[in-house]
């Protein structure tokens, strides 16, 4: 049996829809945990054992580990989080405990690039999400953590700018080549790890996309997709950090946020080579073809 976190959102859904798919050949069933069900459509809540909640509760997590031999585990994000530590690794402590309690071999978890790099320890959320697989890493299962970059997929929290003023923004320097994954390419990661379970240990899958990218890139490689001109605005770190909070984000998110994206800047997501084994194999501009320009046209 695996269990699936998050079967509604962006990433989850991928690797449910991934495994429904294998589940006939591979006899896995599969369970979800899910906060509200009726999220859930129905061909899937047919073919799903469902345990609503949340994934951070406790009594949840006790029911819904029962008879489970692999779980996926991404934590959400959680904007009001008095701490970046209750956020990622206060969140997962009742599962970690429920892993063992439960006899949960294999998990495989969400996080990001950055480990052993000069700003690891300085890098807001990406931080807190390396501190989270040191906890369920020392809990004795067989633990994967995607290691990732930021998602192409962010880049549709800005489709009406795009279409409508020909810009995207973000913090990064122009020139700054950086991996750039998309979400459905660590779905699949996600689902290969968690239907073929020979692997042991702890350790971390890198999914780096199979180019590194500068904005200037970007802007590029969207103009000639969408047929009009797209240009990159940097965007300061004081700015960003002051349209957070304009939002009600929590001081710790926002921060963290911040020192994210300084991070990013300073080299967070260069310590690692790029392999066969690691280069996801959507291309930024085949993304932009059959994702963003589609969701620009809508």
């Amino acid at each position: 049996m695996i269990v699936i976190t998050t079967p509604t959102g962006d990433i989850g859904s991928q690797v449910l829809s991934v495994l429904l798919e294998s589940a006939p050949s591979s006899r896995e069933e599969l369970r979800v945990i899910v906060r509200d069900p009726a999220k859930l459509s129905d061909s899937v809540r047919d073919r799903v054992d469902v345990v609503p909640g949340s994934h951070g509760d406790a009594d949840v997590v006790d029911r819904a580990f029962a008879g489970a031999d692999a779980v996926f585990w991404l934590v959400p994000p959680d904007a009001r989080a008095p701490s970046l530590e209750v956020a990622y690794s206060g969140f997962t402590r009742a599962a970690a405990e429920a892993f063992t309690a439960h006899g949960v071999e294999h998990v495989v978890g969400v996080s990001a690039l950055g480990r052993g790099t000069p700003v690891a320890g300085s890098a807001g959320l990406v931080t807190a999400a390396l501190a989270m697989d040191d906890l369920i890493g020392n809990t004795g299962v067989a633990y994967r953590a995607l290691a990732n970059p930021s998602f192409m997929d962010n880049l549709l929290r800005q489709v009406g700018s795009i279409r409508d003023e020909g810009v995207f923004t973000d913090t990064v320097a122009a020139d700054r080549k950086a991996p750039t994954a998309a979400t459905r390419d660590i779905a699949a990661a996600a689902a290969g790890l968690l239907l073929h379970r020979s692997w042991t240990g702890v350790g971390s899958v890198p999914v780096l996309g199979p180019e590194d990218l500068s904005q200037d890139d970007i802007a590029r490689i969207m103009s000639e997709v969408l047929g009009t001109p797209v240009r990159y605005e940097r965007q300061s770190l004081d700015d960003l950090g002051g349209t957070l909070a304009d939002y009600r984000m929590g001081d710790a998110f926002v921060q963290g946020m911040v020192d994210m994206m300084r991070a990013k800047d300073e080299g967070l997501d260069d310590g690692v080579q790029r392999t066969p084994e690691t280069a996801g194999p959507t291309t930024f501009r085949q993304w932009c073809e059959e994702v963003l320009k589609p969701a620009v046209l809508a």
